[in-house]
């Protein structure tokens, strides 16, 4: 069982949305997540904003984060199981307050809708874990079109090595 239980995914890539074509397609999400763990070991193991994201859909607040102004080369992991997905050079300043990415690595998120606040929305998830990490917008930047705008709070980031 999983805490998405009675919450459907969507197995569609965004491009199957309309929300672009030319990117990698989002991963369908599995119905049991490669990494499972209570809701005590997920609250145990991450801070209470980042537990509040991942995995309960919360947002952090804008201009919160400080992945929001990290620039070197490197990796975005999920801040719940340290799954790569996001590559630093697909990363862009929207002027959102949130770190901004244009495309994701192949088979890293997971897509599904979101009708929370008077609108549908398109929420992405980690695909090993199920964690939340923020929503994906069509107003982004070529060659996809795509702002994947994520909360700092739900990734950490792994610079490259020399």
């Amino acid at each position: 069982m999983t805490r998405r239980e009675g919450s459907k995914f969507l197995g569609l890539s965004l491009a199957a949305l309309g929300l672009g074509g030319g990117m990698a397609k989002a991963a369908a999400p599995a119905e049991v997540f490669e990494v499972n763990k209570t809701d005590a070991e997920w609250k145990a193991m991450l801070s209470p904003e980042a537990y509040n994201t991942l995995r309960h859909e919360g947002t952090e607040r804008p201009n919160s984060s400080p992945l929001a102004g990290e620039h070197r080369k490197g990796v975005f992991n999920c801040a719940g199981c340290n799954l790569a997905v996001f590559e630093s050079g697909t990363k862009f300043e929207s002027g959102t307050g949130w770190p901004s990415f244009y495309d994701h690595l192949p088979n890293a998120v997971a897509i599904k809708s979101d009708d929370t606040f008077f609108m549908t929305r398109t929420e992405v998830h980690c695909h090993r874990c199920g964690g939340h990490l923020g929503h994906v917008f069509d107003d982004g930047p070529k060659p996809t079109g795509l702002r994947y705008c994520m909360n700092g709070v739900a990734m950490k980031f792994v610079a490259a090595t020399a």
